[in-house]
Formats: C-alpha cells, sequence, structure tokens
C-alpha cells in the first residue's frame, strides 16, 4: 500500500500536545488503508461481536418484558439461549477486540519498518501470529487491574497506566506476554504521572465522542417509555425487543468500537516516547542511517 502523505516519526520523544495531535494526523493520513487493512482482518469478528450483542439485547428483552409477567405461554425466554448469547457475546467480543489492537499495532509496525509503506500479507500474519500472546497478555492485565481495583481502586488505576503500553511492548520489541507486563513497569519509571495524563486525556476525548453517538439510541429509549411526554408506560418500558432501538445501539456499538483505535494508536505513540527517553533506539537509528548516507 502507498501513501503520498507525509512520514510520522514514531520513534521519537513527544510532549503529550504532540501525542494527540500526531495520532489524529497518523489516523488521518493512513485513513483509507488503515481501515481497509482492519476491517479486511477484523470485520468479520466485528460482524460477529455485533450480531450476537443483538442477540444477547433480544434475549436480555425476553427476561425484563413486563407484558410477560405470568404469562409463560408467550414468553421465548431459555435459560440455555441466555447463556448461548452471554457465551457468543464475550467470545466474539475479546476476538474482535484482540485481533484489532494486533492489527492497530502490527500495521504501525509495518508502516515504520517500510518508511510509511505497509505490507497487508505481513500484517495479517503478524496479527494471527500474536493472537494468542495478546491474549494471554490481556489475561494477566484485566486480572491484575481488576485485583487492584478490588483493593481501593487506586492500585487498578496505577497499574493500568503501565500495563496499558504493555501490548506495545509485545508487538514492538517482540517480547512474550510476560516480559512485556514485567517491562512495562521499568518502562514508565519516573514517567507515571505524564502518562497517566496523556492517557487520561484520551480517554476523556473518547469517551466524550463514544457518547454522542450513543445519544440516538438514548433518545429514541426515552421517547419509547414515554420520558418526555410524561406517559409512562409498563409496556414500553422493554425496549431491548424494539428492532429500531437494536439497530441504534449496534452502530453506536460500532463506533465506540472504531473510536477505540485512536487510544490504540495513541498508547502506541506514547510507548515510543518512554521507549526513546530510556533506550534512544530512534535517534542511534538516525544517527546510523545518517551515517550510512554520508558512506555513500
Amino acid at each position: 500500500m502507498q501513501t503520498e502523505n507525509k512520514f510520522i516519526e514514531f520513534k521519537k520523544q513527544r510532549e503529550l500536545g504532540e501525542i494527540l495531535s500526531d495520532s489524529f494526523v497518523f489516523i488521518r493520513n493512513e485513513f483509507k488503508p488503515f481501515f481497509g487493512t482492519i476491517l479486511k482482518i477484523v470485520g468479520p469478528y466485528i460482524l460477529a461481536m455485533l450480531i450476537s450483542m443483538g442477540f444477547y439485547m433480544y434475549t436480555v428483552g425476553d427476561i425484563i418484558n413486563l407484558g410477560n409477567i405470568g404469562n409463560a405461554s408467550i414468553s421465548t425466554y431459555s435459560p440455555f439461549i441466555m447463556l448461548l448469547a452471554v457465551a457468543a457475546m464475550m467470545f466474539s467480543s475479546i476476538a474482535a477486540y484482540v485481533l484489532a489492537q494486533g492489527t492497530v499495532l502490527h500495521y504501525i509496525k509495518s508502516y515504520i519498518e517500510h518508511n510509511g509503506k505497509t505490507d497487508y500479507d505481513e500484517i495479517r500474519s503478524g496479527v494471527y501470529g500474536s493472537f494468542w500472546s495478546l491474549i494471554g497478555l490481556g489475561i494477566l492485565v484485566g486480572l491484575s487491574v481488576i485485583v487492584g481495583i478490588f483493593f481501593c481502586i487506586i492500585p487498578g488505576i496505577y497499574l493500568a497506566v503501565p500495563l496499558s503500553i504493555s501490548f506495545a511492548i509485545l508487538v514492538f520489541l517482540k517480547k512474550d506476554a510476560m516480559e512485556s507486563y514485567q517491562y512495562s513497569f521499568t518502562l514508565i519509571k519516573e514517567n507515571w504521572w505524564i502518562t497517566f495524563a496523556t492517557l487520561f486525556v484520551i480517554y476523556i476525548i473518547v469517551a466524550i465522542a463514544s457518547y454522542a453517538f450513543s445519544l440516538p439510541s438514548i433518545i429514541y429509549m426515552w421517547i419509547k417509555m414515554g420520558v418526555f411526554s410524561g406517559e409512562m408506560d409498563a409496556e414500553n418500558m422493554n425496549v431491548f425487543n424494539d428492532p429500531i432501538y437494536l439497530f441504534l445501539n449496534i452502530l453506536s456499538s460500532l463506533v465506540q468500537f472504531l473510536m477505540n483505535i485512536i487510544f490504540l494508536v495513541a498508547t502506541s505513540l506514547i510507548f515510543f516516547n518512554l521507549n526513546e527517553k530510556k533506550n534512544f533506539t530512534g535517534t542511534f537509528e538516525r544517527i546510523e542511517n545518517l551515517g550510512k548516507s554520508s558512506e555513500e
């Protein structure tokens, strides 16, 4: 894939504002090939996630359908169907998010290695090759943050900051899951607060944008329930079986999923910023390239 846009140097130190601006510049410059690659690799899993999400919501609607209380003959609820819906949504969501994270990281890796160009086959191979390592690391990170939050929330926040870059460490430094987990604390040492501030700002931006896209489904739900008219109807309290609400909610979930891509690009830039401060990898590479150019 060719790109005519200006090459963005990832391996350099950046301030908070530069991380934010370069994240959006990279996505804007690489929009078509970037999201095209994501859709080719992750698209089927995103579709499975959205279908299973709709199936789950429809099943939940059967449980809370107030109109069916006391009338089991018209209820379609089944414990087996509910378990199937939960399992389908859980596994499809995990697959979609892990593959999306892997695709973003391997796309950036290919972009860096080929000076602004990317190789789809290389990206796809890298994504599937690191799938189980990313799953394992995700379990480690998830359990650590959950346990940390259980102990007064603050430990969970403290752990979440360094562990957010552990996935980038796994892909860019080619470490295994445990090494990536451990090295994230080494890399972020003395830079925890600025990393926290950067992640917090990015999270707020993504959260606000995601909320804006979820408003149509929320407004429709309020209208359906009679919130604006003041005429609350028990039979309309359940909107989960409403096709329009399901469509709006699934569309909102898709947008939120894609908005998460911004966060993934930003964490990659944060990783390179921290790695450059500690190891000067990009600086040494540029000096080496200058030496080669002068020899030629």
